[in-house]
């Protein structure tokens, strides 16, 4: 019974207040002595510490401003990979290294150009004959997608939301510029769906020998960004482009009105072979179980549009930070805490894939992996990864943090970010659930800059993330077991995560072996 429910059905009765107001103070001490008074000790301290001036503001700015957007297999990228080195050394790990790995194949974008023509007929009489409609649409190519060497007056063809009904009502579209439409982007929801509506849309214009794929943006005002739909670092299937929502919807309007549009194209990206890329971990070293270790982790790269502020710039430097707040705190933890900046995550979570994989020896002794990866709009609480049996134990470890808002716990199984391949191993994993703020129209955008970060937020994200890591790296067990892959599987199907994964075209590889836990 809320505390609301409960003050309004004892409204009427004067005694009754009183013996309410006592209630809810017995309860209230009956909740701090549930937590152990040295948990409750070492949060505050580690809070107030977190909460201290420090270099956060700097270290971002000199990974997005000075640094800038951050592909793997770029320049920028290994002087990402430099500067965590060097900043998580600062902050006082007690070991720094990274660990390599190979991405499939390099990608880059050259200058894509898109001109589209249409004609139109003067006056009602219809005389003078047709005149032209030509305009220069604003355009990008989708990452990790084919180049298109130019074509001139290509037909384009309407094909609505790209359903299969979509499809069979456009017609033939063999060697056409199929257009979808899409929503204004304004939810976590309607960011998923525009991932995981993409791959069968991709399929049906494979099946029907369409030139390439125009996807209309979900922003408005010209608003340009990156995605991929790749799911393993390989090159797709066939060109896809991503254009302005202005541009497209104009040309779904001429389309409707009975207007042949036609579109010259050019999509000149430079593909090349394998590419080196690397995880950066920064450790404190557990002072009773050091071989048993809690993961903190958020991914360094980003796209390249912007500068990787909100994704995820903003989230590394919290990393960093949050381990200078626990070396500052003078406290120890009983298990090592490693705290790892990911690459390859924009490509298809593909370093903290390689970790997972790499690190499978040990797993059994991983004790809990965090991930932030969703800007510095509020964080409301924790994803457990469908796991109920932490449930009890991460609700006493988050109690502190209810002074920042963080109160609820879900058993859901999220996709998307660098918790995934340790889920999918077993791993008791918690990714930051926060507030859309300003993170969906500028995720993965040319407006994906400092300026849109929220630094009161992130340091309290600091704060939270010190403590919950701490929290959990000094248990005196683990908050639970490595779960087998039948548990997992019973998780996913319970969470209907089954369903997410048969939708992103992941099941066949989790049925065959080739992701998570071995069979």
């Amino acid at each position: 019974m809320s505390f609301a429910l409960f003050h309004n059905f004892v409204s009427n009765a004067p005694d009754m207040k009183m013996k309410a107001l006592w209630l809810c103070f017995v309860l209230s001490v009956v909740s701090l002595a549930a937590t152990p008074p040295s948990e409750s000790d070492d949060a505050a301290r580690i809070i107030q510490t977190a909460l201290q001036p420090s270099p956060l503001e700097s270290n971002l700015q000199h990974l997005t401003d000075e640094i800038g957007g951050r592909v793997p297999g770029t320049p920028a990228m290994q002087h990402a990979i430099e500067w965590g080195v060097k900043a998580l050394t600062v902050a006082g790990a007690d070991s720094v290294h990274t660990e390599g790995f190979t991405i499939p194949n390099s990608w880059s974008e050259g200058e894509t150009e898109m001109t589209v023509s249409a004609f139109y007929e003067v006056g009602n009489a219809k005389v003078g004959g047709l005149l032209p409609t030509i305009f220069r649409a604003h355009a990008v190519s989708v990452a990790w997608a084919p180049a298109l060497a130019p074509v001139k007056h290509m037909p384009v063809v309407d094909v609505g939301s790209g359903s299969a009904a979509d499809f069979a009502k456009a017609g033939n579209i063999s060697g056409k510029l199929v257009l979808i439409h899409s929503g204004v982007l304004k939810t976590w929801d309607d960011l998923f769906a525009e991932y995981s509506n993409a791959p069968p849309v991709i399929a049906a214009a494979v099946k029907g020998k369409a030139r390439a794929v125009a996807f209309i943006a979900t922003r408005e005002h010209y608003i340009l960004y990156r995605h991929t739909n790749s799911n393993e670092g390989e090159i797709d299937q066939i060109p896809q482009l991503l254009v302005a929502r202005e541009d497209g919807e104009r040309i779904g309007r001429l389309l409707a009105s009975g207007h042949p549009v036609w579109a010259d194209l050019s999509i000149p990206n430079q593909i090349g072979g394998p590419i080196k890329s690397a995880n950066v971990i920064g450790e404190i070293k557990g002072s009773e179980k050091p071989d048993e270790f809690v993961i903190l982790g958020a991914h360094l790269d980003s796209w390249e549009l912007g500068t990787g502020a909100l994704d995820n710039g903003c989230n590394a430097a919290l990393v960093v930070d949050a381990l200078r707040a626990i070396k500052a705190s003078g406290l120890k933890p009983r298990r090592s805490i490693r705290f790892i900046l990911f690459s390859g995550e924009e490509e298809g979570l593909l370093g903290s894939r390689a970790y997972s994989r790499a690190h499978r020896p040990e797993l059994d002794k991983a004790a809990g992996v965090i991930i932030y990866d969703s800007g510095t709009g509020k964080t409301t609480g924790f994803a457990d990864g469908g796991r109920k049996d932490v449930l009890d134990t991460a609700k006493r470890l988050i109690a502190p943090l209810q002074q920042f808002g963080v109160t609820e716990l879900k058993t859901d199984m999220e996709w998307g970010t660098d918790h995934f391949d340790f889920m999918l191993e077993g791993v008791p994993t918690f990714v930051a659930d926060q507030e859309e703020a300003n993170y969906l129209e500028n995720y993965h955008a040319v407006s994906d800059t400092y300026d849109k970060v929220d630094f009161t937020q992130l340091k309290k994200d600091v704060a939270e993330a010190a403590e919950f890591s701490f929290a959990l790296a000094n248990l005196p067990e683990k908050i639970g077991p490595r779960f087998t892959r039948e548990q997992i599987e019973q998780s996913m199907r319970e969470t209907h995560s089954d369903e997410m994964m048969k939708a992103n075209g992941l099941w066949d590889a989790w049925e065959s072996g080739r992701l998570g836990r071995q069979k």
